[in-house]
Parts: C-alpha cells; sequence; structure tokens
C-alpha cells in the first residue's frame, strides 16, 4: 500500500471495524417501549455532504477509488465540506430497583469519525499537489477527529415523577483505546511551483494520536467518565388526544489520554527545492530517500509525549410526539444535535402507524452530514419481546452512486416481568 493510500485509511479506515446503537445512542427513548429487558442495540450511520456513497463504502471497507468516483464528488464540493461516521454496539438492562424506579446496566462499544474539509484538502488529497502547479492550496481550517473507546454504565430512570412523568440519569465510565486529532489553523497552506520543482509548505496546525503501539480492544490508553440525562412528559396538545415531550443528552464527557499519548503541534515554513514533486503524499522515487514524510514530520513539528483530555461528541435528541385517533397514528418531529463533531443541525419528521403489535415508521431529516434523508423502520412489540430494525439513510443503499449518507439500527430485547 502506498503512502497516500495509508494517509487515506488512516482517515478513514482505521477506526472503523464492525457494523454494529440503539437508535440516537440512547438506551433511555426505547424504555417506554421495553419497559424491564435486557437488549441488544446496533446503531451505525455514514454520511458527507460532498462524497458519494459508492466512494465512501471503498474508503471505509476498502478497494479501488476510481477517477470517476473521485471526479462526481469533487464536481458537488462546497467551500467547507463535512464527513461523519457513528458505529455503537453494546448491551443494556432496565432491572427492577423499586417501585418507581428501574436501575440500568450497560455496556458498550462507541466509535466516531467525523472531518470537516475544504475543496483543496479533497483535491489534494486524491489528485495530489500536481493539480496546484503554480498555485497555493489552502489548508486553513481543516478538522478530523477519530475515537474509540468503551463503556460500562450504571444509571437508573424514575417512572412517576409529579405522577406523570419520566427522569433517567447515568454515568458511565470510560476505557479509551484510539485517537487521532488534527486541527489546521490560518495560514496553513501548501504552495507548488511550475513543473512542481519547488513546494513550499506553512504549517500552523495541532495533532493529537493515542500510544501507536497499544492499539487493540484490551488498549488501554485512556480513562474518562460520562453522563446520560434523560426527561420524558406529556402534555395537553389541540392537534391530538395525547402528546408527549422528549429531551435526551448523552455522551456529555471527556477521556483522559495517558502519557504515552503524543502531541504535535508546528507553526513555521519549509521550503523543499531541487526535486520534481507531483504528489506529496506518494514520495518514492529513488532520488527522495532523504525526504519522506517522516522526516518532513519532524523537522516541521514539536513533538511530546505526555496526558491530555479531549471532549468526546455530545449527543442531544429532542422528540415530540402527537397521538391521533385511538392511538394508532403518531406523528413524531425531532431535532439532533452532536456537540464537537462537525455535525450540522439536524431536523426530522417521522410518522408512525400500529398496527396490532407491529409499528410502521417513515423517516424524513435534512441536515447532519448529508443534505436530506429519508428512511423506514418496523417494529415488533409484544408481551415478551421487542424488535427494531430501520434505517434513517435508506438512499445510500439504493442510489450508491448519486446518493449521500447510509446507515441501519437494529434494537432486539427480553422483557422481564
Amino acid at each position: 500500500m502506498n503512502k497516500q493510500r495509508y494517509i487515506l485509511h488512516l482517515i478513514t479506515l482505521v477506526f472503523v471495524s464492525a457494523l454494529a446503537k440503539a437508535q440516537y445512542n440512547t438506551e433511555f427513548i426505547n424504555c417506554s417501549n421495553t419497559g424491564r429487558s435486557i437488549s441488544l442495540n446496533v446503531d451505525y450511520d455514514a454520511g458527507s455532504n460532498a462524497i458519494k456513497n459508492d466512494m465512501m463504502n471503498t474508503l471505509i471497507w476498502g478497494g479501488h477509488i476510481s477517477n470517476e468516483m473521485k471526479d462526481a464528488s469533487e464536481k458537488k464540493l462546497h467551500a467547507q465540506n463535512n464527513f461523519g461516521i457513528n458505529l455503537n454496539y453494546g448491551m443494556s438492562a432496565f432491572v427492577k430497583g423499586g417501585k418507581q424506579f428501574d436501575y440500568l446496566i450497560g455496556f458498550k462499544n462507541q466509535e466516531v469519525l467525523n472531518a470537516s474539509f475544504n475543496s483543496d484538502f479533497y483535491r489534494l488529497m486524491f489528485y495530489g499537489n500536481k493539480r496546484f502547479m503554480g498555485e497555493t492550496a489552502n489548508l486553513a481550517n481543516i478538522s478530523v477527529n477519530a475515537l474509540r473507546f468503551q463503556e460500562a454504565k450504571f444509571g437508573a430512570i424514575m417512572q412517576h415523577v409529579d405522577s406523570v412523568a419520566k427522569i433517567g440519569v447515568s454515568i458511565s465510565f470510560l476505557k479509551g483505546e484510539q485517537l487521532f486529532y488534527l486541527n489546521t489553523c490560518k495560514n496553513t497552506s501548501l504552495f507548488t511551483s511550475d513543473y512542481a520543482i519547488e513546494i513550499q509548505l506553512n504549517s500552523n496546525f495541532n495533532l493529537a494520536l493515542s500510544d501507536t503501539n497499544n492499539r487493540n480492544l484490551f488498549g488501554f490508553n485512556g480513562i474518562g467518565a460520562n453522563a446520560d440525562i434523560f426527561f420524558e412528559t406529556p402534555y395537553k396538545s389541540k392537534l391530538g388526544k395525547k402528546s408527549l415531550l422528549i429531551v435526551n443528552a448523552n455522551n456529555i464527557g471527556f477521556i483522559h489520554w495517558r502519557k504515552n499519548s503524543v502531541q504535535y503541534s508546528s507553526d513555521s515554513v519549509i521550503t523543499f527545492q531541487g526535486y520534481q514533486i507531483e504528489n506529496i503524499l506518494d514520495l518514492k522515487d529513488s532520488t527522495l530517500n532523504n525526504i519522506n514524510q517522516d522526516t518532513i514530520l519532524q523537522n516541521l513539528v514539536n513533538g511530546r509525549k505526555e496526558n491530555f483530555n479531549i471532549n468526546i461528541p455530545t449527543n442531544l435528541v429532542l422528540i415530540n410526539k402527537i397521538y391521533f385517533g385511538k392511538m394508532n397514528f403518531i406523528l413524531n418531529t425531532g431535532f439532533r444535535y452532536i456537540f464537537n463533531a462537525n455535525y450540522k443541525p439536524y431536523f426530522f419528521i417521522e410518522p408512525e402507524y400500529k398496527y396490532k403489535k407491529f409499528t410502521f415508521t417513515l423517516h424524513s431529516g435534512y441536515g447532519g452530514y448529508v443534505r436530506f434523508n429519508f428512511g423506514t423502520s418496523v417494529t415488533y412489540n409484544s408481551k415478551h419481546f421487542f424488535l427494531k430494525v430501520g434505517s434513517n439513510s435508506l438512499q445510500g443503499f439504493i442510489a450508491p452512486k448519486i446518493a449521500y449518507g447510509q446507515g441501519v439500527y437494529l434494537s432486539i430485547a427480553k422483557k422481564f416481568k
């Protein structure tokens, strides 16, 4: 694998190893349907407002990125673009605690990758600096965050606050496994002269990495904590017989990365002359034995091993439910935002129809990492079992060459008495 391919995989693939969250990454929202139970929850979503789905799949899972893929996404680039992947899977249980509350116990793996980048960064990564001969590539305000951690969760939900409302709170202990963080500041740029015989890099960036020698599920590179807060209350609405407001904030916390983690920072200028360098990401010519990415990095940056704190992405979900008729039709409207994740505000609407033990839901939304989303889900809810499977981003599976985004979620629960 050449150096360019390695860098692309470092930004996309290294933190994604499985396709396996309750929807919106929260255990409390499903609790109204499952009650006391033990459940398996899986959630995956990925999207970009510029990179089309077929190219995204190749970046994540590997394969050849054709010029057709690169060109199709290049035509849709904006001044600033975003990209994100969220992958969560785990088990949780609500068990009897008392007359008014139940305990929550859960274990989960979370993987987060998100980026904000401009069009010059995209062209440099996928076409090399040959595209910028005689020009300067703007590399300012680039942000890449990749994070993998595991958590053990303990909490409780009060079922009848003021006789009608519900409140849930949980605390999680986190084990940090992997971290990659990059942020470029203003004035970061790369100049390539005519014929590529001179390049000049103005660097102004911060880079943080967890211990690169301890990257596996059992790697204990950081320790932290987070909290979840849940609130649900019914209210009267003129549109239906019953209405319900749900507020859920989770992943409110941080990870303290241990002393074997590395931070790099740079605010300098470096110039290379006398070599024809048409792709700075692929320095493989025999005449360049003394110039490679490692040498450039060592000359540019202030590298140091030390411990530091990183805030994890915090997820906020607001849902308003309005019931019509004999509770067979429900209209859900909602809002979602993920802090510290290069995420745009996401607004959605979900009509539901209940038929016996089944509930059928349609989903449409705008924002997040993509422009538009549409999807559907099916829920089976009986006395002893609960099953929900669906997607909020079906368009990526149906038309991968023209659509943006994809996702799937699954929740299976065995209910207790």
